[in-house]
């Protein structure tokens, strides 16, 4: 977990800045964790992170134009050297507050670069940064945002009670597990919303961002307002494109494995993944999205972080990595055949 003096150093940095540029992990636990540090500041840019595995250099760029006096990366599990580098000849001091065991470079902490993890901590635990970012700014105001991000990430957070009783029209009876949350109730369907948001172009996104920033309630999130017209269109075109992907993926269980694989023009792998291994709690679940010659897999279930370790080996230039029970892969797809079956022969 994050000390209290960590947390303090946090909100410091926070109050030091006065043109923050936020990068987060284009995802819902990514957006909220930025949304409660700009509303509890009063100012910052936020910038979704689309590159994957890691935060490359040519986002380096952004920091520049957009005049940032401090760089935050939030839920980002790899970064790329040459980025940190650049930001370095930039001078601009980088706080890099995320939950994921570390994946590729490790970078040593200077007096211009600071980081934070909870699973570094004493004792270990690996929070969603949603529920960091709220415990450092405490506003109550915001506590629908931190839930929304918390149970995007399959975390319930300790403070889902107190939401509860301040908004009990949006909970529901025996919610006891984040994905019931999740799945079950009308802010997690707030929640799915913002993940099908963060699909959209980076200029609706950025309205995005505004709009949420200025939401008093979680009332305001879908209402039918001009101000977040773009935003209804997205989530209602791609929620009813994910409702008949995930029907096709609900045909796809064979034992103990339930793997689908699918192309367009939208990946939904991430979100497909999470409802199947809902709904199917006992399998090891892959969504594989193909996009040319490259393919991104996600993966759930249990040990699936130490079955994926085992198969990137034996495929070519493959990368990955993430949680114990959840995480992503980027392959050639041409090797899709060979990772499924390798996969098969794990499960």
């Amino acid at each position: 977990m994050l000390s209290e003096s960590k947390c303090k150093e946090i909100r410091e940095h926070l109050e030091k800045s006065q043109n923050p540029v936020f990068y987060y992990d284009n995802d819902a636990d990514g957006l909220c964790s930025f949304l409660i540090f700009s509303r509890f500041l009063g100012r910052g840019k936020g910038i979704a992170v689309r590159s994957y595995p890691d935060l490359n250099v040519s986002y380096a760029q952004k920091a520049r134009e957009l005049g940032a006096d401090a760089v935050f990366i939030l839920d980002k599990l790899i970064l790329d050297p040459e980025f940190l580098k650049a930001l370095k000849e930039l001078s601009l001091p980088v706080i890099w507050i995320d939950h994921h065991e570390l994946q590729g470079k490790s970078f040593e902490a200077d007096e211009s670069f600071f980081t934070y993890n909870p699973i570094y901590g004493k004792p270990k635990s690996s929070e969603p940064v949603t529920y960091w970012a709220q415990k450092i700014c405490r506003r109550k105001e915001d506590i629908w945002i931190a839930v929304m991000g918390c149970i995007a990430d399959h975390y319930m957070p300790d403070f889902a009670e107190d939401f509860r009783q301040q908004y009990p029209e949006l909970w529901s009876k025996n919610i006891n597990k984040p994905f019931d949350a999740y799945y079950r109730t009308e802010i997690g369907k707030l929640a799915r919303a913002l993940n099908f948001g963060l699909k959209d172009s980076i200029t609706n996104v950025v309205h995005l961002q505004q709009y949420l920033i200025k939401c008093m309630s979680p009332s305001e999130v879908l209402a039918d307002v001009a101000g977040n017209a773009q935003f209804r269109n997205t989530y209602e075109k791609l929620n009813s494109k994910y409702n008949s992907l995930l029907e096709q993926a609900l045909l796809c269980k064979q034992g103990a494995l339930v793997f689908f694989s699918y192309g367009g023009d939208t990946s939904m792998s991430s979100q497909l993944s999470n409802e199947l291994v809902y709904r199917f709690s006992d399998c090891v679940i892959g969504v594989a999205y193909i996009n040319a010659g490259i393919t991104n897999i996600s993966l759930r279930g249990d040990n699936v972080r130490d079955i994926l370790a085992r198969i990137l080996p034996k495929l070519t230039n493959a990368t990955g990595g993430g949680h114990p029970k959840a995480v992503g892969a980027r392959i050639q797809s041409a090797e899709l055949p060979k990772f499924r079956e390798l996969l098969s022969e794990e499960v």
